[in-house]
């Protein structure tokens, strides 16, 4: 044996990532049923079978033994609002009066950094007791809640994307903005923050209505000055949102050509709910690969419409899954898979459990541009991984007794479980959360 490396350490379990879509490839993932995953300091240094990589692990090396469990990468939630963390599971008719009523209010008090701070703690804590290591995070149009949210999430180590909400019209005037203010906050939040440490900056125009043609034609001109920073907006979401858009823009063919004739659509731009998009819009999303963020516990609870994951995949559309906390009813990824299954049966199309994984991880990473650094166990990925208990609760060992296959453990985990299935939560390779 080799002498000890002080900053390898060792976990036995099953093993899971992937490498490709399995809905499209024959051989998308790794499994290995009693592995072993290495971690070199913060990043992963290898991922196979115990028998294999145990003899080669120098001397003095702990193995951290969670046998009976399942290792996977961190989960990645690609659309919610931090700030509506206190306002989740609020009553209301549809999207328009639940923004009116619940969401401008709630976010009027983040101008004050010692509340988005306590809330952005409050976030992160669910998040990361959730499975969740990197999510894309709209703040609120007060920079203060940029920096709260940042400053909170650097202190972690966690890799997350976030940014100001640019809105100068159709909403409240406390939380309104100027075309020019907007875009002057966001290029100095994004030379303060994109790419320092683990943080990553997004574009935030939170949706066509809210924003002037000045204001989008500026994030436009901020998007190919910066074209490594993320984009993030709502399109197509509800009915009566679809039909304002219309009024608010004629000349546009759809809601989805808005954001197109400001140069919005582009690698590492995002694009909430997707909803009632038609075959041209879909198409024009995988030319710029643009990406759709699924959000299938929000889209139930407004009664926005159900996702067509058959439509988007003929036109192969990157996709990814997002809890869309607050309107989102669960910070859990599993349960949004829970829902994401259910959407997709009543759209007539099937979801495997491994598909609805491989979109929770490789696949939000591929959407996000971020394949290599985050998303599986590829050597060199950053060391973002969970752990889960498929006997957390007394009807998932049950049920788990029973199974037969890789398959129906996956199915079972994202259809019975929740936050108490995360018996542990790895960031950059620290232990974050411990059930």
């Amino acid at each position: 044996m080799s002498t000890v490396m002080p900053s390898l350490r060792a976990y036995r379990a099953s093993l899971l990532h992937f490498h490709a879509d399995p809905a499209f490839a024959e051989h998308a993932y790794s499994w290995h049923e009693d592995g072993l995953l290495l971690v070199d300091g913060d990043k992963i240094h290898a991922a196979g079978d115990y028998a294999q990589l145990a003899p080669t692990l120098p001397e003095g090396v702990e193995v951290h033994d969670y046998r009976g469990k399942l290792i996977v990468p961190g989960f990645i939630d690609t659309h919610l609002h931090f700030p509506q963390t206190d306002m989740i599971a609020s009553p209301a008719p549809g999207l328009l009066p639940w923004l009116e009523t619940y969401t401008f209010p709630t976010e009027r008090q983040f101008s004050d950094p010692a509340h988005g701070r306590e809330v952005a703690e409050f976030f992160l804590d669910q998040l990361l007791r959730s499975g969740t290591t990197t999510a894309m995070v709209y703040c609120t149009v007060h920079k203060e809640s940029v920096d709260a949210f940042f400053e909170a999430s650097e202190a972690r180590g966690l890799r997350m994307v976030a940014g100001k909400v640019l809105m100068d019209r159709n909403c409240p005037e406390f939380l309104a903005d100027t075309a020019e203010s907007g875009a002057r906050d966001s290029e100095e939040l994004i030379r303060k923050w994109h790419k320092r440490g683990r943080s990553l900056y997004a574009l935030t125009p939170r949706f066509a209505p809210t924003s002037t043609e000045a204001q989008l034609t500026l994030t436009g001109e901020l998007a190919r000055a910066y074209p490594d920073t993320f984009i993030q907006t709502h399109v197509s979401e509800n009915r009566d949102e679809c039909e304002w858009v219309k009024s608010l823009f004629p000349a546009s063919r759809s809601y989805l050509d808005v954001y197109d004739h400001y140069g919005l659509l582009r690698p590492r731009a995002f694009f909430g709910h997707c909803i009632w998009l038609d075959d041209r819009d879909f198409a024009r999303m995988a030319e710029t690969q643009s990406a759709a963020a699924v959000c299938p516990t929000s889209n139930l609870f407004l009664g926005s419409g159900l996702f067509d994951f058959e439509r988007a995949d003929v036109a192969r559309v990157p996709l990814s899954l997002a809890s869309d906390v607050g309107a989102g009813t669960a910070f859990c990824m599993l349960q949004t898979m829970n829902e994401a299954y259910k959407v997709a049966r009543m759209k007539g199309s099937y979801l495997p459990a491994l598909r609805m994984f491989y979109l929770a991880t490789l696949g939000a990473a591929r959407a996000m541009q971020l394949e290599g650094t985050i998303g599986n166990f590829a050597p060199g990925t950053e060391a973002d991984f969970i752990v889960l208990d498929p006997q957390a609760t007394p009807l998932l060992a049950r049920r788990s007794a029973e199974l037969n296959n890789l398959e129906e453990l996956l199915f079972a985990l994202a259809l019975l479980g929740d936050d108490r299935a995360i018996a542990a939560t790895y960031s950059g390779g620290r232990l974050v959360h411990q059930r």
